[in-house]
């Protein structure tokens, strides 16, 4: 299980199994700072997960589930008033973490979180993709 330490500038990633800590800037993260890093919400039984964007809006990233050890990572949708602002990034992220925590393998139909994945080999997803 992943767990995270924020500090003014940095987030840890602390991974059972790893023998040190994995540090990325703000930059590799997304644009909020912390105290308006977005809360991100996982919805197993509806199989997404969401981030409130304001009353009215909610981003989404969509998933199934298959069955045998591997989920479909289908697709990212963030309201065009929020867009370029990383909330994409954190829906991609939490959902990466999730098939890594449940150890499974994820099949990507989304180009931006395959494009999430190629731009950040340092965070370990790769071993988790199946083409």
């Amino acid at each position: 299980m992943a767990r995270y330490i924020l500090s003014q500038k940095c987030v840890f990633r602390f991974i059972q199994g790893y023998n040190s800590s994995q540090r990325f800037t703000q930059n590799h993260v997304c644009a909020f700072t912390n105290d308006s890093i977005p809360h991100v919400i996982h919805d197993r039984q509806n199989q997404r997960f969401t981030v409130a964007c304001d009353s009215e809006d909610k981003s989404v990233l969509k998933y199934t589930s298959r069955g045998d050890g591997q989920v479909e990572l289908i697709s990212t949708e963030v309201p065009e008033s929020h867009r370029g602002k990383g909330v994409a990034a954190h829906l991609a992220k939490a959902a990466l973490d999730f098939v890594i925590e449940e150890d499974l393998k994820a099949r990507i139909s989304c180009w931006y979180i395959r494009k999430y994945v190629d731009e950040n080999p340092h965070l370990g997803y790769q071993a988790y993709i199946k083409d």
